[in-house]
C-alpha cells in the first residue's frame, strides 16, 4: 500500500480495539483510537481522518447519535462495528450515513476488505468532485454516465432506461450499502418505498446482464436484510 491512510477507531472494548489496531498497523494503516463517543467526535475534527471504525455501544452515548452528528458536516466514510444484529438497526445506520455495517464476531479479512471498499469509495467521489463527470471502471465494467452507455468487455450492454439508473445510482456510490428504501426512493419515489418486489426484479435482469454467474456476483452484491453495494 503506497499511502498511508488514516483510521479513527471508536471502540470502548480493549480486546477488539487492540486486535483491530494489530491488523491495521501490520497494513500500513495509521490508526488513532477513542473509547468514548465525545473524544471521538473531537478526533473527527481535529484530525480528518480518512476512515471512521464506529462501535455503536459506547460508555457515553449511542454510535448512531456519533453518526447523525458527523453527517451534518462531515462526509468522511463510516463503518460501522457492532454486535447488535437486528435488521433495523443496520438499516437505520445505513438510512442515517454510515457507509456500512460489519456484525461483530469478524475475521480479519472481512475487515480489511471493508476498509478497502470505503477507500474506493472515498476516492471516487474525490475524483468525481475534481473532474465532475467520471466513468465508473471495475474489473471489465465501464460505465459512461453521461453517454448513457455500459460496456462488458468492450460489448455494449443494453439496459431500460430503469436498470441503468439503478446501476448508475450505486457505481456514482460504489463501495458504498445503500439500502432497499434508499434505491427506491430515488429511482421510482416514495410512494413505493414500501415495494421491494420492483427492484428485486429489476435487479434479477441486471444481474443476468452484467454477472457471469448471477449466484456468485462480481459487481453488485447484496447485503442481505439491507440493500446492495457495488464493486
Amino acid at each position: 500500500m503506497n499511502t498511508k491512510y488514516s483510521i479513527l477507531l471508536i471502540e470502548d472494548e480493549q480486546t477488539i480495539s487492540d486486535f483491530i489496531c494489530t491488523t491495521l498497523k501490520t497494513q500500513n494503516y495509521k490508526v488513532t483510537t477513542s473509547t468514548n463517543g465525545t473524544d471521538g467526535l473531537s478526533l473527527i475534527a481535529s484530525q480528518c481522518p480518512d476512515i471512521i471504525l464506529l462501535d455503536l455501544g459506547l460508555p457515553d452515548m449511542d454510535g448512531l447519535e456519533i453518526i447523525d452528528k458527523v453527517r451534518g458536516w462531515n462526509n468522511t466514510p463510516i463503518i460501522v462495528i457492532s454486535a447488535r444484529t437486528e435488521e433495523d438497526d443496520k438499516v437505520y445506520a445505513l438510512d442515517h450515513g454510515a457507509d456500512d455495517y460489519i456484525t461483530k464476531p469478524f475475521g480479519t479479512h472481512e475487515l480489511l476488505a471493508r476498509i478497502r471498499s470505503a477507500i474506493r469509495y472515498c476516492n471516487h467521489m474525490n475524483t468525481i468532485a475534481l473532474e465532475n463527470t467520471c466513468p465508473y471502471q471495475a474489473k471489465n465494467l465501464f460505465i459512461d454516465f453521461d453517454k448513457h452507455l455500459v460496456t462488458l468487455n468492450n460489448e455494449i450492454i443494453h439496459l431500460t432506461q430503469i436498470e441503468f439508473n439503478i446501476v448508475e445510482l450505486l457505481a456514482k456510490n460504489a463501495g458504498k450499502v445503500l439500502t432497499y428504501n434508499y434505491i427506491i426512493t430515488h429511482i421510482w419515489g416514495p410512494d413505493e418505498i414500501e415495494n421491494n418486489r420492483i427492484l428485486r426484479v429489476n435487479m434479477a435482469h441486471i444481474r443476468r446482464k452484467l454477472e457471469r454467474d448471477p449466484a456468485k456476483p462480481e459487481y453488485i452484491f447484496t447485503e442481505v436484510g439491507i440493500g446492495y453495494r457495488m464493486l
